[in-house]
């Protein structure tokens, strides 16, 4: 089993915070998956995520927040 440290996570997303909300959003998103649908099963779902992240096989794309107005 590989690990994978926030740190390579943020060579690609460029800091590690960034990269860890990326992981941890696309997990949420495979987690939604029925099991059976998966693409691998023998690896947790954070471990996909990371991994997906790392390999640059994952993109993102950063949404400027819109303030309400009050």
């Amino acid at each position: 089993m590989k690990i994978y440290t926030p740190d390579e996570s943020a060579k690609v997303a460029g800091n590690k915070y960034l990269g860890i909300l990326v992981a941890a959003r696309f997990t949420r998103y495979l987690n939604d998956f029925p099991r059976d649908r998966l693409p691998t099963q023998e690896e947790k779902l954070t471990t996909t995520a990371l991994e997906a992240l790392s390999n640059e096989s994952l993109s993102y794309k950063l949404i400027k927040r819109r303030r309400s107005e009050a």
